[in-house]
Order: C-alpha cells, then structure tokens, then sequence
C-alpha cells in the first residue's frame, strides 16, 4: 500500500492547473497563485467562491493553509499594496498568516468538466455542448516509435496524462508496423543491440492527438515510459477545433415545460429565494443555454444557435428589452445563485485528484458565504 504524502503550494498549483488550465482563462482575467510561498507545505485546504476576508477568517479557524477561490483577489495590477483598502487587508492578513490563495475563474468556466458543466447537470440539460465558438488550434498530433511489445505500457501512460481524445471516445490512437535502424555512439547504454553497431528492430509507429494544454505532460510521462534512451517523437500542430471546452453550454430539456414551470424548476434546483425572468410565462422551452456567473455576452449567441431560453446571472435592463424583442426567453438566477455550487463540485474533483497522486491534503468546503443581495417582499 502506498503511504500519502504531503503536498507542497507547488504541487497543488499544478494540481488545479492539470483539472483546469490557465490558458483557457479570458484575456482579462488573473487566474493562477494570488499569493503564497510555492515551497510551503499543505495539509489543509478551503474552497470557497469568493476570497474575501470571511475566508481568511474560515481558513485562520480551521487551520487551512491555502484557500482556493473562483473569483480571483487580485483582478487588476496592484499599483500599490496597503491595508487601506479592502484587497489589501485581506493580502497583509493572509500573508501575515501564511495563508495562500490560488484562483480558478473563467478556465473553471470554460473547462471540460467545469462549472458550467455542473450548471447544465444541475437543470437536468441533455446532450450539452459549449455554447461560445469552440477553439482552433488547440491540438497536436503525436507521433512515436516503438520497439514492438511496449505499446501498450506506453499508450497508458500518454492516456493517463490526457492524449486520445476525441469528442466521447478515448484511448484513441492508429498503430502500423515497420523496421527502426539506429547506431548508438560511445557512453550509449542503447535498449537493443550494443553501441557502435548498426541495429535494425521491429517497431510500431503510433500516432494519436493531444489538447495544446496537456501536451507537456503527455510528453513527460510518454518519455519516462519508454525503454530507449533517445525516444524519437514527433509533434504536430492541427487546426481540429476543440468542441468541449468554452463559454457556456446549450443543450434540451428531457420534455418541453412551460417557461414558467421551467423558472419554477430553476428556482428549486438552485436553492434560490427568488428570479427574475424574461418572457412569456406560457411559451414552451425545450433547448436551453446556460452561463454561470454573467453571461448577457452569450446572447446573440444563444439566439444563433435556436436556444428558447438563456439561464445566466447580472442581466441588465437593456440585454432584457433586446431579448424580448427577438424572442429569446431570459432566466436571471443571479450571479451567486449559479455559481455558489461551485464549492461542492470543485471539492468532489480536488478530493479525487488528491487521492489518485497519494496526497495527503484535507478539502473543507466553505459553507457560509451568502449572495450580497437579498430578497425583500
């Protein structure tokens, strides 16, 4: 039985950057370590949505040396740093207390597996599919050699580390036979044959593709899997889109509901006091977009593509009168109120991924942080 070990900030950045790469966050976003040694030791981690002072608070109270937050604590560069201001209180209090803070926000949004994901599961969507433009360019084509018998260590590891997938299948790869020549040179130690002779061996060419943002460590763990000492490899950039990550997601409804039963589900599945919406209470819904957070931005692409309805949150008047006009039904859960489960879904993965590299951390959810706005009847 393998023993879990500790974690260093490090370990744990790459972690969360492995579940939700960086390079898939906005432009103008600052996703990534806010602040913190990457050489300290982790035992205890909190999750919360927001890094704001109540979670320096949680985090000191339960003895949590990192908390990972969805909205970043630092959004723009700081010209200065004091605790006059509200970021900068909770900055001198966290690094007063060795307290890190590690952000994922819109590469959460946009992953596979994300938070609008969790958002579609919850509405009980069918079929989804991001609902932005899916990306160009962000695959590659690898392409190793290999004595043959060895196939197969070496496709599970580039499988493990997230290369051979396309759309709903995985472990995909294509496989042909043909002869390796190669003559090691002076202080070789070569897999076959001995240095300085010419050596010809049966080898398999096996090619499959990898996501732009698993491409390092795909190559890593396929280096280290292979028997040669020189492993010859070849990297290819494809212009394949990407169809299983970006903004939003847009899917069915098992039957069609009325808009206002549909805002009633919603309002339950959420957990909320209350929504505003957009509509004719009567029309009948069945291909729904979704965006936590604000997602007004996806409008023009909700109607492109046939959606009946638009579940985001932060809806202004304006983005309200255009929907109506065009025939678009709007459901504003609010900002918090779709994205508050981030904690629990993110916690479950964290706690899965931890286990799966043996390390020994603690996850604890924060559980009382509330929507700033409130109901009044």
């Amino acid at each position: 039985m393998v023993k879990a070990r500790s974690a260093r900030l490090a370990d744990l950045v790459g972690l969360l950057n492995s579940l939700y790469p960086n390079d898939l966050a906005e432009d103008w976003d600052n996703v990534g370590l806010q602040v913190g040694d990457p050489t300290a030791e982790i035992d205890k981690i909190l999750v919360c949505l927001d890094a704001e002072g109540l979670a320096i608070d949680e985090a000191q109270r339960v003895g949590a040396q990192l908390v990972i937050s969805h909205h970043p604590l630092i959004f723009r560069p700081l010209k200065r740093l004091t605790p006059t201001d509200e970021s900068g209180r909770i900055l001198f209090r966290a690094i007063r207390n060795n307290i890190a803070v590690l952000s994922a926000h819109t590469n959460l949004d946009r992953a596979a597996d994300g938070l609008n994901d969790w958002l579609a599961e919850r509405l009980d969507l069918e079929n989804t599919r991001p609902l932005e433009r899916p990306q160009q360019g962000a695959f590659y084509k690898l392409v190793v050699f290999v004595p043959v018998g060895h196939e197969a260590g070496l496709l599970d590891a580039v499988f493990a580390a997230g290369g051979g997938h396309v759309g709903q299948y995985d472990r995909c790869f294509f496989r042909t036979r043909g002869t390796g020549s190669f003559r090691g040179g002076e202080g070789t130690t070569p897999f076959i044959g001995r240095p300085g002779a010419v050596e010809e061996t049966a080898e398999s060419r096996l090619e499959t593709i990898v996501p732009a943002d698993r491409l390092n460590r795909v190559v890593q763990r396929m280096l280290k899997a292979h028997p040669y000492e020189e492993v010859a490899y070849d990297l290819i950039p494809l212009a394949n889109t990407r169809t299983d990550v970006g903004l939003g997601r847009i899917g069915h409804l098992l039957h069609p509901v009325s808009l206002q039963q549909f805002s009633r589900q919603v309002r339950e599945q959420l957990n909320l006091d209350s929504l505003r919406q957009v509509g004719d209470p009567q029309r009948l819904v069945t291909k729904v977009a979704v965006c936590g957070g604000s997602g007004s931005s996806l409008l023009t692409e909700a109607l492109r593509q046939g959606a009946d309805c638009l579940v985001t949150g932060d809806i202004k008047y304006h983005e309200a009168q255009r929907a109506r006009a065009e025939g678009l039904a709007l459901i504003d859960a609010g900002h918090f109120g779709t994205e508050q489960f981030m904690v629990t879904e993110l916690s479950k993965r964290l706690r899965k991924a931890l286990a799966e590299r043996q390390l020994a951390v603690e996850i604890i959810e924060m559980t009382a942080e509330q929507d700033p706005f409130v109901t009044v009847c």
